[in-house]
């Protein structure tokens, strides 16, 4: 019945549509339907603290569409050269960052922000001892998954 309906003039579908087979349309309809997201009220001291290095710990805050990431790093700190598909917005609480992204140096000092768009390399240093929040659009998968192997044991 359903697909008398679906070449029917009353039902209103298009040709293309009619002629689509059924998983399709129903793939379609199930994107479009998302879980509503859910009130999340997080103080850091209930969150835990991720040691990836010596010099390097981490907190994350994960949404439905949205990931914080509190990071704390000792003087000396290196994030090594690496890009990502996640926007990025980078928050200096205390110390400062040194980025080399885009052919440039750019210094981020506590209370500056550096916007990083998708895919862009960049690599970083703590000048001073550094707390910073990094937000991520959307969340990253790879530090969740902790398959972030970049990150982990490097000074």
């Amino acid at each position: 019945m359903a697909k008398t309906k679906m070449k029917g003039k009353k039902s209103g579908a298009t040709k293309s549509q009619a002629q689509r087979p059924k998983h399709q349309l129903k793939a379609t309809t199930s994107r479009s339907v998302r879980k509503p997201a859910k009130l999340q009220y997080t103080p850091w001291n209930s969150v835990m603290v991720e040691d990836l290095s010596p010099f390097l710990q981490r907190q994350l805050v994960v949404g439905q569409e949205i990931m914080l990431a509190r990071i704390l790093m000792k003087k000396g700190c290196i994030v090594p050269e690496h890009s990502h598909p996640n926007e990025q917005l980078t928050y200096v609480l205390e110390g400062a960052l040194k980025f080399w992204i885009d052919g440039k140096e750019i210094v981020v000092n506590a209370g500056e922000t550096l916007c990083i768009p998708s895919n862009m390399p960049h690599k970083a240093e703590a000048l001073a001892e550094t707390i910073d929040l990094d937000v991520f659009v959307p969340p990253r998968a790879d530090w969740i998954n902790k398959t972030d192997q970049y990150l982990r044991g490097q000074k």
